[in-house]
């Protein structure tokens, strides 16, 4: 393969790896917003912030009602 081919073969893989086609314009931009920084949010299952609040402190118990 030549020089040529190799680089257009990279971006081509870069280019379908962000889902996003043909970069034009900023490289960096269309990352950042592309489907690889997708906002996770994990619930968390040992730990500090995994500490659930029971149905009695939420305003859910149904055998206590308001007075």
């Amino acid at each position: 393969m030549s020089k040529n081919k190799q680089g257009q073969v990279l971006q081509n893989t870069l280019a379908t790896d962000l889902g996003r086609g043909k970069i034009k314009d900023n490289f960096f931009a269309a990352l950042v917003t592309s489907k690889v920084y997708k906002l996770q949010v994990v619930q968390a299952k040992k730990g500090k912030g995994s500490f659930k609040r029971s149905n009695k402190h939420q305003g859910r118990e149904p055998y206590l009602m308001n007075a």
